[in-house]
């Protein structure tokens, strides 16, 4: 798979068929454009190319510095390539991209970087300054330069923004069930191994201390989850407990990220994990004394081991 970041320097793409978003979460919904995006690519021998953007455009135009992805740029990627896209073009989104007028935006993007055959693209699709560019547009656009434009059905867009909606809202309320339903896959995040208070390990549950590496990246509720580790260290997967929250039990201020693996004691400073989220096992609880959280999260430990078992 090749990933561009510099639009003046694009190959010549062969009978390029195009659909352009952001397409975080590469979810079901996304599934089924990328699956057409790739099945009219084959049908004219011509290469599947997916147009995406960084940073986000509403992070630019609206100023929106509050957003958290479903997915980081380099997990957006490996989904798509699982899904036989080989190219991937990242437009460097700012002020001067977002204030191209549509005309402009059909001619000196679409037409002179990618000369596409087929432009895949939704009925409510915008771009240019003020949004004023449509698919009406974007038909007259191919009619004056030779490209045809095909409409991704309403039914799947509405799946698509039903679907982020509720995957997010999901996460932010510890539903892991709902969201890894409507991902098709098992939400995951990934970061370096960091040192800690190490409490854990005097209470016979020794925790690694994940620094997760992207900012935008959206973390789960505050709570007890059962997991799937990955250690690139180790090349190797693990099962284990994760707590996100801010360990009240030992006063804790600060929100930490901490995973409990089953049948491990190695080091793991310096190292990145990837955590596989199966389910939320309960909230964070403040227990009176340290032998009754060590016994709640013996019985996390047996309700984790069943969870896998199944």
């Amino acid at each position: 798979m090749q990933v561009y970041n510099n639009i003046h320097n694009l190959p010549s793409f062969t009978n390029a068929v195009l659909t352009i978003g952001t397409f975080d979460g590469v979810h079901q919904g996304h599934v089924q454009i990328i699956k057409q995006l790739v099945q009219e690519a084959k049908e004219i021998n011509g290469t599947p190319v997916v147009i995406t953007f960084y940073p986000h455009p509403r992070m630019v135009v609206h100023k929106d510095s509050q957003m958290f992805f479903l997915n980081t740029s380099q997990e957006k990627y490996k989904l798509l390539q699982d899904l036989g896209i080989e190219h991937i073009v990242v437009v460097p989104f700012d002020k001067d991209f977002s204030e191209q007028t549509a005309e402009v935006y059909i001619k000196n993007f679409l037409v002179e970087k990618f000369h596409p055959h087929t432009i895949i693209i939704g009925y409510d699709h915008k771009f240019g300054v003020n949004r004023e560019g449509d698919y009406k547009m974007l038909e007259e656009g191919g009619e004056q330069y030779g490209f045809k434009v095909k409409e991704i059905p309403e039914h799947i867009l509405k799946s698509v923004v039903i679907s982020s909606t509720k995957i997010r809202q999901a996460l932010q309320s510890g539903e892991i069930g709902t969201a890894n339903e409507f991902l098709g896959y098992t939400y995951s995040f990934s970061g370096k191994v960091v040192y800690g208070k190490q409490i854990g390990r005097t209470l016979g549950f020794p925790t690694a201390n994940i620094e997760v590496n992207d900012f935008y990246k959206l973390i789960p509720a505050i709570g007890i989850y059962a997991v799937g580790v990955y250690s690139e260290k180790f090349n190797q997967h693990y099962n284990g407990m994760l707590s996100i929250g801010t360990n009240p039990t030992v006063d804790g201020k600060k929100t930490t990220i901490e995973v409990n693996i089953f049948d491990f004691d190695d080091d793991l400073y310096d190292s990145i994990l990837e955590v596989k989220l199966i389910h939320k096992l309960r909230n964070e609880e403040k227990f009176e004394t340290l032998p009754e959280l060590v016994e709640q999260m013996k019985k996390d430990k047996v309700a984790t081991e069943e969870l896998f078992k199944g």
